[in-house]
């Protein structure tokens, strides 16, 4: 009898809709690069299909999956297990499962953060956040967990900002307050980091946030959640004044690392996973 292994180990995202999810591409590469047979199947479950494809992922013995939206709440249901972190920011993008236990966490804020120490180490630094959707609370609560001094929460909508900050607040050690976004927004000149939580520029290389670019200075880092374009209009402002810019595809890459090391316990290697983004995307 032949000794051929012919299963393939499966992982996946569920979410709707899902025509535009590039992650499926970035970890098939990663896992053709590093000769893992496994596969990153790219589900389209609507809201009322995702207990029946929660359980169907059980059923069918996968090692894990990614919840995007509108998942990443009401997934939690039907966890057995949530993360600290996930549990704080009360939302949920990475399962794992584990002796057919369902396991959730995550990792959008983590992939940020990832991103974020290769250029510095927030540890006692002030953040401005622009925005206060669910990429603002995941960033934050990271943030918070890794020791920033201080995180200035600004949106249109302060009420939503205050979610976030009291979220910080009352769970980690940084202090955080709020500002509402009136007009085009300064930043102070005692903040380390600026970052664009908001979905301005996905899509759209000439938009960017309602900012004062003369408020953008030498010293400052940029930071933009926005993969598609890598290089937003706000990065190349920033990177016009002499501020160090970090794009979106960092954090898109690193959450994925991630998610696999918690699905397979293994890296997969981020410079492939980034080189296919930029392959789609057209980026230089």
């Amino acid at each position: 009898m032949s000794q051929q292994n012919f299963r393939s180990i499966l992982t996946g995202s569920f979410s709707t809709p899902c025509d535009d999810n590039p992650t499926v591409a970035m970890i098939e590469a990663a896992y053709q690069h590093h000769d893992i047979d496994a596969r990153y199947i790219n589900c389209d479950v609507k809201a009322e299909g995702l207990k029946d494809a929660v359980a169907g992922a059980r059923a069918m013995e996968w090692v894990g999956f990614n919840c995007s939206l509108p998942h990443k709440v009401k997934v939690i249901e039907y966890l057995d297990e949530v993360a600290e972190s996930a549990r704080i920011i009360g939302a949920v993008n990475c399962v794992s499962i584990r002796d057919g236990r369902l396991i959730g966490d995550n990792t959008d804020g983590k992939g940020f953060l990832a991103s974020l120490k290769k250029v510095t180490d927030p540890s006692g630094k002030k953040v401005l956040l622009l925005g206060a959707g669910g990429a603002a609370r995941a960033i934050a609560v990271e943030l918070g967990l890794a020791s920033a001094a201080h995180i200035t929460v600004m949106n249109r909508d302060p009420k939503k900002a205050e979610t976030i900050a009291s979220l910080v607040r009352d769970n980690t050690s940084a202090k955080a307050d709020v500002q509402a976004w009136d007009g085009d927004a300064s930043v102070p000149e005692d903040v380390d980091i600026l970052i664009n939580a908001t979905s301005i520029g996905l899509g759209d290389s000439d938009t960017m946030p309602p900012l004062k670019v003369e408020t953008l200075r030498k010293g400052l880092i940029v930071a933009d959640v926005i993969p598609n374009p890598p290089r937003t209009r706000l990065l190349r402002e920033a990177e016009g004044k002499g501020c160090t810019a970090l794009d979106g595809l960092g954090m898109l890459v690193n959450q994925g690392v991630i998610c696999v090391e918690h699905w397979l316990g293994k890296t997969l290697d981020a410079g492939v996973m980034e080189k296919t983004l930029k392959d789609i995307f057209g980026a230089a």
